[in-house]
């Protein structure tokens, strides 16, 4: 393995996506710099809610990395995902940072986003030449909202909602609604009919129901059973989908992985021994090896959500 991908700052993955498939992340803001502080986050509490766009990443960097890491790896990745550990919009560069990943692969790109700036015309340009973006919409009455997203104090979501449907009406590519479901908070009648009808105005290509999966920031964050994700899909109509985990098969070598490249992964989000597994195309009893490793030296740690096992990063701060 090259040792110049220990040095990575902005590239981590390929991860496992129950939308994506195989997802090559870039990382475009700090840890959780957000617009949005949700309660079913699985990447814990934001620590720094904003709304000012700032030049966080240069995107010759990104761009730099990019090319190295795809130079070595053994199958390439379905997508290639801007997200990372926050909300990726809130980088001014993003616009320049697809536009440059497009110069040196036919990869699809696929944005992130809690759309909490769409309603911004500068941001729907910077999104324009994405080949996906995925939005999110969790609530639709203003108490429902500041409830599950906990947005920054100057976000309103009927701006939010409009910042969509105009985001629909001038964007080329595919737009696959995202709504994350959390029991006893966004998941009554009255709420989902609101969202139907917001729905029929943003006219996304999908609509794709989810429910925290991983350990959530809030412990009253619950998800719902299959059966209530089923019984909202019929009322949301053709569009609407269940996501469901990440299937892939094992056994294929997708790149040569340390301890180093576990980290990196679980520092991004809560992974089970599966889905690393999965990800990094090793053998169930070799990741075994290394998370113990990793246990033992204090650099990762686990707990139990829905009776699974998730190692999370013990540095996140």
């Amino acid at each position: 393995m090259d040792k110049r991908l220990n040095d990575l700052k902005y590239i981590f993955g390929p991860v496992p996506s129950r939308r994506l498939g195989r997802s090559l992340g870039v990382d475009l803001v700090p840890y959780k710099t957000c617009t949005f502080d949700c309660v079913y986050c699985d990447l814990g509490r934001t620590t720094h809610k904003t709304v000012s766009r700032q030049s966080y990443v240069p995107p010759e960097e990104i761009q730099g990395e990019l090319e190295l890491y795809l130079s070595v790896l053994d199958k390439k990745p379905d997508y290639i995902t801007l997200s990372g550990s926050g909300e990726p919009t809130l980088n001014t560069d993003i616009g320049e940072t697809i536009r440059r990943i497009k110069e040196i692969t036919f990869t699809p790109i696929a944005v992130l986003t809690n759309s909490s700036l769409l309603s911004l015309n500068e941001v729907r340009m910077d999104l324009s030449e994405a080949d996906v973006v995925l939005p999110s919409l969790d609530a639709i009455t203003p108490a429902s909202f500041e409830y599950i997203n906990r947005p920054h104090q100057s976000l309103k979501i009927e701006e939010i909602i409009s910042g969509l449907i105009q985001f629909r009406k001038e964007y080329r590519g595919q737009i696959w609604l995202e709504v994350v479901f959390c029991r006893g908070i966004n998941d009554d009648k009255e709420e989902i009919e609101r969202l139907k009808g917001v729905i029929e105005r943003i006219q996304p290509d999908r609509v794709q129901l989810n429910t925290p999966v991983r350990p959530p920031a809030e412990d009253f964050a619950f998800p719902l059973t299959l059966g209530q994700l089923e019984e909202i899909r019929k009322t949301l109509g053709d569009k609407a989908e269940i996501i469901s985990e990440f299937a892939a098969p094992l056994g294929e070598e997708f790149n040569s992985v340390k301890d180093t490249e576990i980290l990196n992964l679980i520092k991004r989000r809560p992974c089970t021994t599966e889905d690393i597994s999965k990800a990094l195309g090793l053998r169930i009893d070799e990741v075994v090896k290394h998370l113990d490793h990793l246990t033992k030296t204090g650099a990762i740690r686990y707990r139990m959500y829905e009776h699974r096992c998730y190692y999370e990063n013990v540095a996140t701060d």
